[in-house]
């Protein structure tokens, strides 16, 4: 089933049966107006055809165009000459370019490491676990409170474990 604007475009274009015609005219509420729209719609697509149309060159105009078209990059590329030679401009990184900014960014990335890496020594064990292992239990508030502790050196993993602790004293806090 067609649309209306199907339907209208068909009968502007003159492409509607004998039967869609009659069915479709019969639907329009003013055939007048119509009929005028659809001369109007002629009209201005003959206008648009006639003056946008692109004109056909012929084979001897087309040949002097490629000629023309030849000699002005001809001319463009001797007003890059300089001194004989070629300047050419580079749209996209060189390889220079990027084996500069890869080793530059290697540095980097490298000051920066060892910077950061230079205070902190991974081996050592951490300030906080140290204070609570030398700290003990009160055994008046938690009596029935057990620390263990699970230590992996592969992984640098340290779990400590307690139970029963009920609260921890003052002196826990941390730094």
């Amino acid at each position: 089933m067609k649309t209306f604007e199907e339907k209208w475009t068909a009968w502007l274009d003159g492409q509607l049966s004998d039967r869609e015609l009659a069915q479709f005219e019969a639907s329009l509420p003013d055939k007048a107006a119509a009929e005028a729209e659809k001369t109007e719609a002629k009209k201005l697509g003959a206008f648009l055809k006639r003056e946008l149309g692109a004109r056909a060159l012929t084979n001897e105009e087309f040949f002097s165009h490629q000629l023309r078209e030849r000699i002005a990059r001809e001319r463009a590329g001797e007003s890059r000459k300089s001194g004989g030679r070629r300047i050419e401009v580079s749209t996209w990184w060189t390889i220079r370019r990027l084996l500069w900014t890869g080793t530059a960014s290697l540095v980097v990335f490298l000051v920066l490491a060892i910077f950061v890496m230079r205070d902190k020594n991974p081996a050592e064990q951490s300030q906080y676990l140290t204070q609570i292992l030398n700290a003990r239990v009160d055994p008046v508030v938690s009596p029935n409170a057990t620390i263990s502790m699970f230590e992996t050196k592969e992984d640098r993993v340290t779990v400590l474990w307690t139970e029963g602790l009920q609260s921890l004293p003052a002196d826990y806090a941390a730094k």
